[in-house]
């Protein structure tokens, strides 16, 4: 008897960023692991993850998917805000091949917006709301059944259409209490972990370690689990997914987590971790979403991690300084507002820090905001700073009137983007983005990272008077390889992604290190004391050749600058471009540590020379504006390689 073919179903999922490397699917991961532990869906469906990155086009989409004639029976889509009408219109391309075949739209731009998201596709037969892991094994079922996609109604947590003009929402659907139901995608295969060559494909590992937050700030929606008790998922299962990330040498691990460190398992997960690390060599470092509330817990663990060497970028997420924006978010009564004592000690303890603000929140001006940039700054100089978004089902999306948001939808994406509220006029929102182009390209991603703190000090200059003395110097030059960066700082305001080309240019240009040496010869070098001009000049010589080793595509490598046609030598496991006998006239990063702790210098004003190391592989990055992992990139004193003090220890290809 010949066996039934399989029907198959394709879960599609795209990333906001345009890549070499892969983006870990980890959504679409979950789902499908948890669909395949059902023996009948096993049997009867063939499930696969088509995964995109945010520079593919509908049109390169399409072609992928349905260009060959192998179309699906099912298709699901993982649904965000920049990926959201792209999806919509694949729905539609989808429906002319197969009228009868289903449309499933998940994730938290739609999760609750059924009415709108199927006005405007209504080639959507299905919306999950909430977690999707457990209601798409439902839908999956009821396919298998014969049901009708508009006869649903037995299963929890989803919206869909009565066949008429009735929109059909069943009840909402338990959170998972038992996160250890949704099998793992590694343990389990359900994703491979490596590419055609043996090597681990995507950019970073993407894990959770536990859901819910229970905060409801009012402009977030982080995983539709907002006001939620936090759940974890078991120290065994994410131990053994640990152990294989580090068999694939994977170098970093994110977490998707709203609030890390809260939880005595996350202690464990860290040491876990490093144990780990200590046995395979790998992971080397841990991102992700740090605790807002900093108990003792959380200083046990920076600790734990300092002395182990594993790295990590510590967040403040602040969002605002200013007390009337900080009520109107829901955030007033939160310990993170507490910040500078913790700022303090992560400097004092040398440990790597950035923080978060958000321009447009109610209540913030102006005024306030740049306040409150600076006086982070005197703290922690790598601020990522992100003009707010409205996001679907948060406290600002729904009451637009209350707080006199004005929106407009963006050109490439779904998101809403604020015009003007009560207290942000549209001239004011103009100019402020137009700070946020240069502070993010330059003190987020960074371009630079000494230069800030000993501006400030020694040269009485801060954070927001330099990158505005940029925008003034960038607007008003008349040098023709300026063009690119003034046709983004333009387009800034009505095009978010002007960021990524602009780090492209400035890493990859032998040009743009030029443009930021004339900024700084004729704009601020003549703004800062004669005493200190020539300290100065050398932290941001030193900043400059600490840039990673990269060139952009057609351009020659300068022997001026770093540059991937350096000698490659290999320490503990890790490949590092090298540029060795590099000379300099003071101790740069002690000087900073110094100012920073307004501690006598004297003992880094000395000339000495040393090696640079650059991590190889920073092409995968650049242009991300991914700055979490662009800082492993910069270039490192010999000093700071992990103990390793010498070439000769390291193998040189």
């Amino acid at each position: 008897m010949e066996k039934t073919p399989k029907k198959k179903v394709l879960l599609i999922q795209q990333g906001v960023w345009a890549m070499s490397l892969e983006s870990m699917p980890l959504a679409s991961a979950y789902i499908k692991a948890t669909a395949l532990d059902d023996q009948r869906i096993r049997d009867q469906l063939d499930i696969e993850i088509r995964n995109f990155d945010g520079g593919a086009t509908l049109v390169n989409i399409a072609q992928e998917l349905f260009g060959k004639g192998d179309v699906p029976d099912v298709i699901a889509f993982s649904v965000l805000g920049w990926n959201f009408r792209t999806f919509g219109c694949l729905a539609e391309t989808f429906k002319q091949l197969n009228p009868d075949g289903w449309v499933v739209f998940g994730g938290t731009h739609v999760a609750h917006q059924a009415a709108r998201t199927l006005r405007m596709y209504p080639e959507v037969d299905v919306v999950v709301n909430g977690e999707g892991e457990l209601t798409f094994r439902e839908v999956l079922n009821a396919y298998l059944d014969g049901t009708s996609r508009h006869e649903l109604d037995h299963i929890q947590g989803i919206s869909f259409t009565d066949g008429g003009d009735k929109l059909v929402t069943t009840e909402e659907r338990p959170r998972i209490e038992d996160l250890d139901v949704i099998p793992s995608p590694f343990l389990t295969g359900a994703i491979s972990l490596t590419d055609e060559n043996g090597e681990f494909p995507y950019d970073v590992a993407l894990l959770e370690t536990n859901r819910g937050c229970p905060y409801k700030c009012a402009f977030c929606f982080w995983g539709g689990a907002v006001g939620q008790r936090v759940r974890a998922f078991s120290r065994e299962r994410l131990r053994q997914e640990l152990e294989l990330f580090a068999r694939h040498k994977v170098h970093t691990i994110v977490l998707c987590d709203a609030n890390f460190g809260m939880l005595p398992i996350d202690r464990e997960f860290v040491e876990d971790m490093i144990e780990v690390r200590d046995k395979y060599g790998f992971p080397r470092a841990l991102e992700t979403s740090w605790a807002k509330n900093k108990s003792k817990l959380f200083y046990d663990i920076v600790r734990m991690m300092k002395e182990a060497g594993l790295h990590s970028s510590f967040t403040l997420a602040l969002q605002t300084l200013d007390e009337s924006a900080l009520s109107l978010m829901n955030r007033r009564n939160m310990k993170v507002n507490s910040w500078e004592e913790l700022a303090e000690w992560l400097n004092k303890e040398g440990m790597e820090c950035y923080a978060e603000l958000i321009w447009g929140a109610p209540g913030e001006t102006v005024e306030s905001f740049m306040n409150g940039y600076d006086r982070l700054a005197k703290y922690v100089t790598r601020v990522a700073t992100y003009p707010m978004l409205l996001l679907p089902n948060t406290e600002y999306s729904e009451n637009k009137e209350k707080y006199g948001l004005l929106t407009v939808r963006g050109d490439q994406d779904d998101f809403e983007y604020l015009l003007k509220h009560q207290t942000m006029t549209p001239q004011d929102n103009e100019l402020i983005h137009r700070f946020l182009f240069f502070s993010r390209l330059t003190a987020e991603n960074p371009v630079f990272r000494s230069l800030w703190t000993a501006l400030r000090v020694l040269g009485g200059v801060t954070q927001s008077q330099a990158i505005r003395s940029m925008i003034d110097w960038f607007g008003a030059t008349q040098d023709p390889e300026a063009e690119p960066i003034q046709d983004l700082l333009a387009r800034s305001f009505t095009n978010v992604d002007a960021l990524g080309p602009a780090t492209e240019f400035v890493y990859g240009r032998v040009a743009a290190k030029r443009l930021f040496q004339e900024w700084w010869q004729e704009s601020m070098r003549p703004r800062v004391p004669e005493e200190h001009r020539a300290l100065l000049d050398e932290v941001f010589r030193y900043d400059i050749q600490t840039l990673p080793a990269y060139v952009s595509g057609g351009e020659e490598a300068s022997e001026l600058f770093p540059h991937p046609g350096l000698p490659v030598v290999t320490v503990a496991g890790e490949r590092f471009h090298v540029r060795a006998g590099m000379t300099f006239r003071c101790d740069v990063p002690a000087l900073v540590q110094s100012l920073k702790r307004d501690e006598p210098y004297d003992h880094a004003l000395v000339e000495f020379t040393t090696s640079l190391y650059y991590k190889v592989g920073v092409d995968g990055f650049v242009g991300s504006t991914n700055h979490e992992e662009i800082i492993y990139f910069m270039g490192r004193l010999e000093r700071e390689m992990d103990g390793t003090s010498s070439l000769a220890a390291t193998g040189a290809e």
